[in-house]
């Protein structure tokens, strides 16, 4: 059999945990592509890419981004997804996580210099703190906490964001930066620590679910497969960005956690905790700049999106 002839190679880091894992099967199907997934499994799992992993065309390097990155063959595009997105995750080790935002970013944007490649920064609605406007378009510059608890990833996004536009500004790389909203889907972690995988995991369990402060903070979630297709758009895309990418539809976390039990025909009670310090009391994303050039918007309903991510916390647990 004649072997097929890549036309690229595209460097996914982070590749194994809930949005790179997903991002490196899209781009498998819709690219003539080589890809190589880096992740130091810190908070990414293997079983995430297992079905990749027998591709010929995948390869996978166990690696963190904070270490030299030297690649023997030429990378045309990097999605740079390397860093743990959960507070629990990221709080864990804050240091670490801030060297991935600073070191580990000066690293990629290294690569991707010396092999003239276009690289996508995943960065966050974090960037905007505990906004003073909502919905938050990409001109608001945030409210944010530079020595809090949730600063070494707040403000690590920030800076790598900065990195990014002097890379560009200094040697003319071509960058993309996307502030990621809120996502969930299939693959999340069980112990992931984030509202959706925590209400479902409790309500499938019976166990009391946990709410935060009156839970009348607000997020806006946007599914799994509608993010990757953005991810892929404004990489080629003719933007440079940063551009917010999320669903708008804005509920309130006890709104949630009522649908979650609803869904699951959970007996599980709400109970009230305090508000962790600087949790974000609305977050909504103004997504008219994704939609006017990029062309995306995303189609995934909230209920069908449960009831996907419902069915695979069943089969995990």
């Amino acid at each position: 059999m004649m072997e097929l002839h890549m036309t690229k190679t595209i460097l996914v880091t982070g590749c194994a945990g809930f949005i790179g894992s997903h991002l490196c099967k899209y781009l498998l199907e819709k690219e003539n592509c080589k890809i190589i997934g880096l992740d130091n499994l810190s908070t990414g799992k293997k079983t995430n890419i297992e079905s990749l992993l027998k591709k010929n065309n995948f390869q996978f390097i166990e690696g963190d981004i904070v270490e030299p990155l030297l690649f023997k063959e030429q990378i045309n595009e990097i999605y740079n997804l390397a860093c743990p997105a959960s507070p629990t995750a990221y709080q864990k080790d804050a240091i670490h996580t801030i060297k991935t935002n600073t070191i580990g970013i000066l690293n990629v944007l290294e690569l991707a210099r010396k092999n003239k490649a276009k690289i996508l920064q995943s960065s966050t609605s974090e960037v905007y703190g505990d906004p003073l406007q909502n919905p938050q378009n990409e001109k608001y510059n945030g409210n944010v906490n530079p020595i809090g608890p949730r600063a070494c990833y707040d403000e690590g996004k920030r800076l790598a964001e900065t990195l990014f536009f002097e890379y560009e500004r200094k040697y003319k790389i071509k960058i993309r930066v996307a502030r990621i909203f809120n996502t969930y889907g299939p693959k999340m972690d069980v112990n992931d620590g984030r509202v959706i995988s925590n209400f479902i995991v409790q309500a499938l369990q019976a166990k009391d679910i946990t709410v935060y402060g009156k839970g009348s903070q607000t997020r806006s979630f946007c599914f799994i497969t509608d993010m990757v297709i953005g991810l892929h758009k404004l990489m080629n895309g003719g933007i440079t960005g940063p551009v917010n990418l999320g669903n708008p539809n804005e509920k309130t976390i006890l709104q949630i956690a009522k649908i979650i039990i609803k869904m699951t025909s959970s007996k599980s009670k709400i109970i009230f905790k305090n508000l962790p310090k600087d949790d974000p009391r609305q977050r909504k994303p103004d997504i008219a700049l994704a939609k006017k050039v990029l062309r995306w918007n995303p189609i995934v309903s909230l209920d069908n999106g449960l009831k996907e991510t419902i069915k695979y916390f069943q089969y995990v647990l």
